[in-house]
């Protein structure tokens, strides 16, 4: 079996790329073109020699016709996910998380691909107005980025009401680990304590989120993708844990066994209207679709990117002096 992986430089894609591999599947691993011909964080996994790299961008349509020839199943992560970055740049989220899975759907329907993995994020449901979310809960866009994936999930579900293209749309709730980016909240918690700061810098802690381990996040899309059931469904991939972002500063610094202090930044802070202050998952439908639980609570999840972020030569990939957008 073939998979194209769109994203697979990325945090979560390098991540997908290295369980595939394990699971038998023959990898096409798409990386964002660049002149430095840098795999992202493909540079780092053991299964370079067994995968194929591909660069390019998914904004170019002949491009995407291309590269999903041969291939059964489309796994499409790529997309630009900073929400502080889509304040400054929303037309550059278009470009990329809608024309971009545009592009993808109709090249998987004129090269008959079988299935179809659209990542979304759970950042589409907006602040929650009830808990657990489930997958009926309304989308509010409090965010370009959000609005951006909004129009993302509602293009791929196009495909499969109008050409029955058979897509699954994949909601995972905040996904961490290790090779995660700074500008997200644990990261930015642990690489900060790693680097010996006695104060660290943070926004808003008072938001709740439903933290999962990259691992599982996987574990879910490929448990999608073994599922017949699923094609034509959005389904929730989380824990059904709620924690604040205070709490797992708390938990974090507790690991580590800190005394660091907490400080705002403002710059850190999102619009009001735009701070999503409550996201807890349902996961009652992939568990019922497929067995998918978690293997990992927050504490092990925890544990398991703080020993990958306290390695020298990990830590020395990211900036803990500045804030990256």
């Amino acid at each position: 079996m073939k998979a194209l992986i769109t994203g697979a430089d990325g945090f979560i894609g390098s991540h997908l790329t290295e369980l595939l591999v394990q699971e038998d599947f023959q990898v096409k691993a798409l990386c964002q073109y660049n002149s430095f011909n840098d795999w992202g964080w493909l540079e780092d996994v053991d299964c370079r020699g067994e995968i194929e790299v591909v660069n390019g961008d998914i904004r170019d349509s002949y491009f995407c016709r291309q590269i999903t020839k041969d291939v059964d199943i489309v796994f499409h992560l790529a997309a630009l996910i900073a929400i502080p970055y889509s304040y400054l740049a929303p037309e550059s989220y278009v470009d990329t998380n809608v024309l971009g899975t545009l592009n993808i759907c109709q090249a998987a329907l004129e090269n008959t691909v079988k299935r179809v993995i659209h990542t979304s994020t759970s950042e589409v449901y907006g602040t929650a107005q009830y808990v657990p979310i489930d997958e009926k809960h309304p989308l509010q866009p409090q965010s370009p980025y959000s609005a951006s994936k909004i129009g993302a999930d509602a293009m791929a579900m196009s495909f499969f009401n109008s050409f029955e293209l058979p897509v699954t749309i994949a909601r995972p709730f905040n996904t961490y680990g290790p090779r995660q980016s700074a500008r997200a909240v644990i990261p930015t918690i642990i690489s900060q304590i790693a680097a010996g700061k006695r104060q660290i810098e943070l926004g808003d802690v008072t938001p709740t989120r439903d933290f999962n381990y990259v691992a599982d996040t996987c574990r879910g899309l490929l448990e999608l993708v073994r599922c017949e059931k699923a094609v034509g469904e959005t389904v929730n991939i989380g824990s059904n844990y709620e924690i604040s972002v205070g709490d797992t500063l708390r938990l974090i610094r507790e690991l580590m066994n800190s005394d660091v202090e907490f400080l705002v930044d403002t710059q850190r802070l999102r619009p009001g209207k735009s701070e999503v202050l409550r996201l807890w998952c349902d996961n009652t439908k992939i568990r019922h679709l497929t067995g998918f639980e978690p293997a990992y609570d927050i504490r092990s999840g925890l544990k398991a990117t703080v020993d990958w972020f306290v390695q020298p030569e990990n830590l020395a990939k990211y900036k803990t002096n500045i804030y990256n957008v």
